[in-house]
């Protein structure tokens, strides 16, 4: 039996910044998208930001916000520098009564309810993915962090992997992008050339 590696689904930064920008009239939409842009821009799984304290937002090496936290599938450690949408989201929800009542730093739904409404708002957003809450997890690998440079064993050390293995089949869809934009290079040399340089 062959084991198939299957490509994870991510938002393209097209697809993200549409996600960021577009005005909800349902404050439940508005406060589901702030939390999935908080994991895009994170890397947190599902469990992982729904049990985040305010406790767990401390000053890191470089004197910014970081979230020190230890992966609840994988029981390994986590150190993410904030960036600035993380750290929008998180100013946003400072005062949510319902956070505060329940000790988080955000207010999470449950999975379920945050998967319903995601698959609402990629309607709303003209995004034609399945989108899930672990979907943000893949973003952050792929969009926001590798694609933009971020060293492989950074990411890794984000995520939380135990293994550098786990993380390197987002790099694989990385090279992929890299290919597919080559293609759309080739074609267009071809065009304006006749063929290419030769």
């Amino acid at each position: 039996m062959n084991k198939q590696d299957v490509e994870p689904e991510y938002l393209t930064e097209d697809e993200l910044q549409a996600l960021a920008s577009k005005e909800f009239a349902i404050a439940r939409l508005t406060q589901v998208r702030d939390i999935f842009l908080f994991c895009c821009f994170t890397g947190l799984a599902y469990t992982d930001v729904h049990k985040l304290t305010r406790s767990q937002i401390v000053k890191g090496i470089d004197g910014e916000q970081w979230i020190f936290t230890h992966r609840q599938k994988t029981e390994t450690a986590s150190r993410i520098p904030l960036l600035p949408t993380a750290t929008a989201v998180l100013a946003r929800y400072e005062n949510d009564p319902q956070s505060i009542v329940k000790g988080k730093i955000l207010p999470v739904p449950t999975n379920q309810k945050m998967n319903g409404y995601l698959k609402e708002i990629a309607d709303l957003c003209g995004i034609n993915k399945y989108l899930t809450t672990h979907m943000a997890r893949h973003t952050f690998a792929t969009t926001v962090t590798l694609t933009n440079g971020v060293p492989i064993e950074t990411v890794s050390k984000m995520l939380g992997h135990k293994n550098l293995r786990t993380t390197q089949h987002y790099a694989k869809i990385i090279d992929k992008k890299v290919s597919d934009d080559m293609i759309v290079l080739r074609a267009k040399l071809d065009v304006k050339n006749g063929k290419e340089f030769t």
